[in-house]
């Protein structure tokens, strides 16, 4: 399996001369003291060194001072760049550290059992960063907020409602035949494109191309399909504007959002500032083409014969998200619109992306690519036509989108708050004080995996070595989607749409890349490619 060039995962160097740092197995603090020669080591518990408990403030940090900080990062393009700081600081301050820029301060963790601990004190209604920009936009278009946006009480009664219908089995269920058209559709556009553009004898053609145009046109297709309940035709010759100003309004409001975190919304409104237009512009785009789509549905909805039963099915055809919110009326008219658009905003560039590294990962790990074409053989054999059985018979394939997003994180942090003091690392942690697990260094740490650059969806197994030895925080080791009561909302969508997309990319082609090199990544609101991959397509 070949293996991420560079360092060999990220490691904790030690801070200060006299002191190391190294991690016992539960993730609690040893400090050895290096004085006089070898010295000693004195293992301490969460009660922290000779019984006491360091306070917030002894936590390592980057700088006291946000806007010199905030300056640092204008300066260094670290806005860009944030995964590979986050991984460089660790590696100097050690496995927790507080950082404050602009107006903005976290405490970040990287270490299972530490995340593990977040999560216990997250209360009923958790809370994660709030995205200011994005809320200070629905407040002065009067727009309805959505979960992503909402907290408490408010947050939970939407989100239960939400879950009914894109979390629970029987919803994936009614919703992976939808998903699984349109992953048909997709390989058969590519054949012909292989056909028509490639090169090589008929039938083994070939042809090498940056995918990501049609990935996002993919990703837009399935989730119009399982959001609104109809298909809009991205896989033709000629895909509509609309539908490509979406997908650049979508980029351009993820592009814009990290450097507004940092500074209030309105100031920058009162101003006229052209980054808050350039945002606040995309997003009201993003919202025109929700509407234009929703208005459709509600009239088809309107028109249909009859009440639709209780499955969710008129005439057997399912209704798609949308449909079913409409039909249950457990949510108002605005709250479905705010809901529907942050699903729809959140459900493309989050797919894409990611089968953009996962393409690439199989194409230059030929021996991991044949070994899950061997499992989705056999599985789609056995299968009879149902996705659910082909994918539940193919573990590898969710394997390999976990391993991709170990690789690659889509949001590089987790936010909390937790609602009680905490202690990490020995540190005392505030009630109310944001928490971020660093999920970028934490994939490529070797304190957290074994081998951690070397890409192998098998350690997702349950029963590698690796599993038994990682002990303390084993279950959050992968957070792509986040965790508990507040993961993605989205994420049964995405999960299988990936899934179902590389079963079929499998089945049908075989994988190579021009270059193994690595691929260098920047951020905007998620890890992109700094250049998309290009990927060869060659026939089966």
């Amino acid at each position: 399996m070949r293996r991420i060039q560079g360092t060999s995962g990220s490691r904790f160097l030690g801070v200060l001369p006299q002191k190391g740092f190294c991690m016992s197995a539960a993730g609690t603090v040893v400090h050895a003291n290096l004085e006089g020669g070898k010295g000693a080591l004195k293992a301490v518990r969460k009660g922290g060194v000779d019984g006491r408990v360091k306070g917030f403030e002894e936590i390592p940090h980057t700088g006291r001072n946000g806007w010199i900080n905030l300056l640092r990062f204008w300066r260094e393009n670290r806005f860009q760049q944030l995964h590979k700081h986050m991984e460089r600081t660790f590696n100097v301050l050690g496995p927790i550290y507080r950082e404050k820029v602009g107006t903005l301060s976290s405490v970040n963790i990287l270490l299972p059992s530490d995340i593990s601990e977040l999560f216990q004190s997250e209360g009923l209604h958790p809370r994660r960063m709030t995205l200011q920009p994005w809320a200070t936009h629905r407040e002065i278009r009067n727009h309805s907020k959505g979960v992503f946006l909402k907290n408490g009480e408010e947050w939970r009664s939407d989100r239960l409602q939400l879950n009914k219908e894109v979390m629970l089995s029987a919803s994936v269920r009614r919703f992976l035949p939808l998903l699984d058209e349109v992953s048909k559709d997709f390989c058969g556009m590519l054949q012909a494109r292989v056909e028509k553009e490639g090169r090589g004898d008929q039938g083994k053609r070939s042809l090498t191309i940056d995918p990501s145009p049609d990935l996002f046109r993919f990703a837009l297709e399935a989730s119009c399909h399982v959001i609104y309940g109809e298909r809009i035709g991205l896989f033709s010759s000629s895909p509509s504007l609309e539908s490509q100003k979406f997908i650049w309004a979508v980029e351009r409001m993820l592009t814009t959002t990290p450097p507004l975190l940092y500074l209030p919304p309105r100031l920058l409104l009162r101003i006229g500032a052209p980054l808050w237009t350039q945002h606040a512009t995309a997003w009201d785009h993003i919202f025109s083409h929700a509407q234009a789509r929703i208005q459709r549905a509600y009239q088809r909805l309107s028109s249909s014969q009859g009440r639709h039963s209780a499955t969710g099915t008129a005439g057997g055809q399912y209704t798609g998200v949308l449909g079913q919110l409409m039909e249950k009326g457990q949510l108002s008219l605005d709250l479905i619109k705010a809901n529907i658009t942050e699903l729809m905003a959140g459900g493309v560039d989050t797919t894409a992306v990611p089968l953009q590294f996962a393409l690439f990962e199989l194409g230059r790990n030929p021996e991991v690519q044949e070994r899950v074409r061997q499992q989705v053989r056999t599985s789609c054999s056995q299968a009879g036509g149902d996705p659910q059985k082909a994918l539940q018979g193919a573990p590898l394939l969710k394997a390999t989108i976990k391993e991709v997003l170990r690789l690659y994180p889509v949001g590089i942090t987790v936010q909390r708050y937790p609602i009680r003091d905490i202690v990490l690392q020995n540190y005392h942690i505030p009630a109310g004080t944001m928490v971020q697990a660093c999920l970028y260094p934490m994939g490529r740490s070797s304190q957290v995996f074994e081998d951690p650059l070397r890409f192998d969806p098998g350690r997702w197994g349950g029963s590698s070595q690796e599993d038994r030895r990682r002990g303390e925080g084993q279950g959050f080791r992968s957070l792509a989607f986040g965790f508990g009561a507040r993961q993605c909302v989205g994420r049964r969508i995405a999960e299988n749409e990936m899934q179902l997309l590389l079963m079929h990319i499998l089945l049908n082609f075989h994988l190579s890349v021009p270059s193994s090199e690595d691929i260098k990544t920047n951020v905007t609101l998620i890890l992109q490619p700094e250049t998309p991959p290009r990927i060869t397509f060659t026939k089966l």
